[in-house]
């Protein structure tokens, strides 16, 4: 008698066969020996702490910082009627300066492009700006240029309005009366509008302080998202 190597039940020697399981003894010598499982990996118990750039925390506090300034000074736009704040603040005489230099910038193309370039330029370089940074992906700075050109339309905001008034002091100490005009009085002429220059100057207000309310939404939603990991 012999055992099957299976089940270990008795067969008569010579059998081919188990009676019991049914396995032919020649097939089951041959079969191929399974390869032991090879033995997991013991898991990582505990993840090394990831280091935190100290430049960055830097980084995020003072963009926090900016952020937090730009609400405070929005705020004072917003709730002063329109040309009070914007001439009292520093931001003029430079914003000033970008507007003169539009106007020799656009010299080559005729009067009205002369005239109209130097608010075209004052609020086109901001944007032009925020363009730049979102090409090198930094959003928190293109949001900070937005915001700038909205500034700007509050800045250019009274000046439109001023087109028939003429009571706005200009660049030289004087009225647009005492010096028959000014750009946007000729503009408005020009295009026959001047009757609606107090609508089209709040409207400039208006829409400056929904550009800066944006940036400012723009803004903080990049700092949610790239929070200081220290915090």
């Amino acid at each position: 008698m012999i055992n099957c190597p299976k089940c270990a039940a008795p067969s008569p020697e010579g059998a081919v066969e188990c009676l019991r399981c049914g396995i032919v003894f020649a097939k089951f010598e041959q079969r191929p020996l399974t390869p032991p499982l090879a033995e997991s990996p013991p898991p990582i118990e505990s993840a090394l702490p990831i280091a935190i750039d100290p430049h960055a925390r830097i980084t995020w506090l003072g963009r926090a910082a900016v952020l937090i300034g730009l609400i405070v000074w929005t705020w004072q736009f917003a709730r002063a009627p329109m040309g009070v704040a914007v001439m009292d603040s520093v931001l003029h005489l430079p914003n000033l300066v970008f507007h003169e230099a539009g106007h020799v910038l656009f010299a080559v193309f005729g009067r009205f492009l002369a005239v109209l370039g130097g608010s075209l330029f004052q609020f086109a370089l901001p944007l032009a700006l925020a363009g730049a940074f979102v090409r090198q992906q930094n959003p928190f700075g293109a949001a900070v240029c937005a915001w700038w050109a909205g500034q700007n339309l509050l800045d250019l905001a009274p000046y439109i309005a001023d087109s028939r008034a003429l009571q706005l002091v200009l660049l030289g100490g004087r009225t647009g009366a005492e010096v028959e005009g000014h750009d946007w009085e000729y503009l408005l002429t020009q295009l026959g509008w001047l009757r609606f220059d107090r609508t089209i100057g709040l409207g400039a207000h208006r829409l400056g302080l929904m550009i800066m309310a944006a940036a400012l939404i723009w803004g903080a939603i990049h700092l949610a998202r790239s929070r200081d990991p220290a915090a």
